[in-house]
């Protein structure tokens, strides 16, 4: 039984890309998390809540929110970024535990401000194998759990990328159902073979048409977003109610979050209208499912302050 459902900031369009589009401020965001009645949410983009944990758990608590964690791009296959990388990784990962996360999503980035993919040396791979797992370490010191985030534009991207990081690290990982699929990876075969390495969940469906001309160069994320790549749950070409359903046999105890990227245009949506409609959609989806009863957790701070 999925009892344990978060948000996630990017589904209601925020994001720190500029121009992204229509940026709702946090008020309305954490309202409307509260009102579909989500406890749990990640923290989104840098500087988009409180970066002080009292002053950010302050704010989520005031609308009966917890911090679960969130999403922190890493340079991990550069030698020379070696201690820029474990000093973030220290100051971000001490933010989380003061706030009460559970979390920490890595994401391993080209650079710090997200150039293009580039082919990695055997060296940087081996590099970036030895500080996956110093991460893992540094987290778990701090009562966090690693879990790398396969994801388009990043060094972790395509299916032979991802079973590299399989086979030669220990890291936990995020099931991005979506990401593993536009990256050509099986999403349900992941699943199926790496329960064991699962730690955390995101639920992303994608009509994978519509990712094609980001993986040519031909189109940003953002102008695929705006297109709809990444669609109501249930409503693309990923097998969400597989997933779930190996999820739950697995007695996986983690979090599902809906992470359903948005970027909004045009002017600021009327309260009620906007992305909020697509995410109560896609809570409807998932207490459809058979595996059914599905529901949003109310009262759960398990793990958190």
């Amino acid at each position: 039984m999925i009892d344990q459902i978060a948000a996630a900031p990017i589904s209601w369009g925020i994001c720190e890309v500029p121009n992204w589009g229509v940026q709702l401020p946090p008020e309305r965001v954490l309202t409307e998390m509260a009102e579909l009645g989500f406890t749990q949410t990640e923290a989104g983009a840098a500087g988009y809540l409180p970066d002080d944990p009292s002053e950010l758990t302050a704010v989520l608590n005031s609308h009966g929110l917890n911090l679960l964690g969130g999403f922190v791009p890493l340079v991990l296959h550069k030698p020379e970024e070696r201690a820029a990388t474990i000093a973030a990784v220290h100051e971000t990962a001490t933010m989380f535990r003061d706030a009460g996360a559970i979390y920490f999503v890595t994401a391993a980035v080209t650079t710090w401000d997200w150039a293009p993919r580039e082919e990695l040396s055997e060296a940087e791979w081996q590099h970036l194998y030895e500080m996956l797992d110093l991460v893992e370490d540094l987290v778990g010191a701090y009562g966090l759990v690693q879990a790398v985030h396969p994801h388009i534009q990043t060094v972790i991207e395509q299916a032979d990328e991802v079973q590299r990081v399989l086979d030669n690290t220990r890291a936990g990982w995020t099931y991005d159902t979506g990401h593993l699929l536009i990256g050509g990876y099986d999403p349900i075969a992941f699943g199926r073979n790496y329960t064991d390495r699962i730690r955390h969940v995101h639920l992303k469906d994608v009509v994978l048409e519509l990712s094609k001309p980001v993986m040519t160069g031909d189109q940003s994320i953002m102008q695929a977003v705006q297109a709809g790549m990444f669609c109501n749950l249930g409503a693309g070409d990923v097998a969400i109610d597989e997933a779930v359903q190996i999820m739950v046999d697995s007695g996986f105890e983690g979090w599902y979050v809906i992470e359903q990227d948005a970027a909004i245009e045009g002017e600021m949506p009327a309260v009620g209208a906007g992305p909020v409609l697509d995410i109560a959609a896609s809570l409807t989806y998932l207490t459809s499912l058979p595996t059914g009863q599905a529901h949003v957790r109310v009262n759960n701070n398990e793990g958190n302050s």
